[in-house]
């Protein structure tokens, strides 16, 4: 057996992230599909563990301590990309957008633990593999795993992952088709055909001089942007212990992820940082695809045993309520051809993560024309805000629904 400490372990990392990219481009369906590379180079060497467990072998053994401040620097970096600026390009149409997600995250939690108590499983069962991987992803799944651990649902890691590669694989399936119908229903049109481009971008103004900073301003933007998350995680580590002070199970990232959002928005107002988002946006996806790839690897997949049919049931009745919960958005977000682009997005981010939602829409819109107004609402809610309102929703259940 290899024993490896947490410097080679994040190593190890790394190269299960590219063997994740190398699979993903000789795979279409991979790509087709919108999997992440890191979830894909983590569960191979995952199911390489397992074969070795199911003939009594270990392969190795790993230091995973780094794990944890990766991703809570990711979570971080998505509270100081938070801009509350950001809800003034179309504010009531993401703010009532955010409303019916969030309204729907609390709808996949029910629907989960109705299906654990069928199942006669623990009841957290059914929210881990509802909003906590659904609308969270991945990453949210594996960052609430422990708290789901210690409030008595074994195999939460694993269990997390599952559900989470279930759902991005279905919004990556569902989304198109389910709006394509929705658009025939209801005899939308899109404004293809007339000479409109489908890039899915708004039309810009290709003569527009684009500034290239120098590398000294770009180093100079990356040490602003790591010096802040380093302090944001600092800061917020003495928030989270405020709130455990005051009986409240949350993840470690919540209180950096505050502080981030607060120096963000401070920031925006005063000028004082000038934080460039797409080098906050670089870190931490940096960080993003190490911690997944190294808590992959750390996967035990035979713990999976038993929940095989419950995840299947609730997937299944998860996929046809937020194809059907396309409807009411399309309703309310405008009854117009966005609107229904919008439930597109809704559905990729609702089971996956918003790469699925922008597939989706791009989709689309290669076949029926821009909807600008979708491509601004959409990746606001999925990208930024639903994260800070379903960390709050999963909280909600971890703290008061009875276990």
């Amino acid at each position: 057996m290899i024993q490896l400490d947490a410097v080679q372990t994040i190593a190890f990392g790394g190269l299960t992230l590219f063997a994740g990219y190398a699979l993903c481009r000789a795979i279409p369906v991979l790509r087709r599909y919108n999997l992440p590379e890191p979830v894909v180079g983590g569960l191979l060497v995952a199911l390489l563990v397992w074969a070795a467990h199911a003939r009594g072998t270990t392969l190795f053994e790993l230091d995973t301590s780094l794990k944890v401040p990766l991703m809570v620097a990711f979570f971080t970096t998505l509270g100081i990309n938070a801009s509350l600026r950001l809800l003034r390009i179309s504010g009531r149409q993401v703010m009532v957008f955010l409303l019916l997600a969030s309204i729907f995250a609390v709808v996949q939690n029910l629907v989960g633990i109705s299906v654990a108590w069928m199942f006669d499983l623990h009841p957290m069962f059914g929210v881990l593999a509802g909003s906590a991987t659904l609308t969270g992803g991945p990453a949210t799944g594996m960052a609430f795993a422990p708290l789901f651990e210690k409030a008595g649902l074994q195999g939460a890691e694993t269990l997390a992952i599952t559900a989470a590669m279930a759902g991005i694989i279905c919004g990556g399936v569902v989304g198109g088709p389910a709006i394509t119908v929705l658009m025939r229903r209801f005899r939308i049109s899109g404004p293809a055909g007339n000479g409109a481009r489908t890039d899915g971008a708004a039309e810009a103004d290709e003569s527009v001089h684009v500034h290239f900073p120098s590398e000294s301003a770009r180093e100079f933007d990356a040490l602003k942007s790591i010096v802040v998350l380093l302090m944001a995680m600092w800061l917020g580590a003495w928030v989270s212990q405020g709130f455990a002070g005051l009986g409240l199970t949350l993840p470690s990232y919540i209180g950096a992820m505050l502080v981030g959002a607060v120096v963000r928005n401070i920031d925006d107002y005063t000028g004082l940082i000038r934080l460039s988002v797409p080098t906050t946006d670089l870190i931490g996806n940096i960080c993003l695809a190490l911690f997944l790839a190294v808590a992959l690897m750390d996967l035990k997949l035979w713990e999976l045993a038993g929940m095989g049919l419950p995840l299947v049931v609730n997937l299944v009745i998860q996929v046809a309520l937020v194809a059907l919960f396309a409807v009411p958005i399309y309703y309310v977000m405008g009854r117009d051809y966005d609107a229904a682009v919008m439930g597109g997005g809704f559905i990729g981010f609702m089971l996956g993560t918003t790469a699925n939602a922008m597939a989706v829409m791009r989709r689309l819109v290669q076949r029926y024309g821009v909807a600008p107004r979708a491509f601004l609402v959409a990746p606001l809610v999925g990208a930024f805000f639903i994260d800070f309102v379903n960390a709050l929703i999963i909280t909600g259940f971890l703290n008061f629904w009875p276990h």
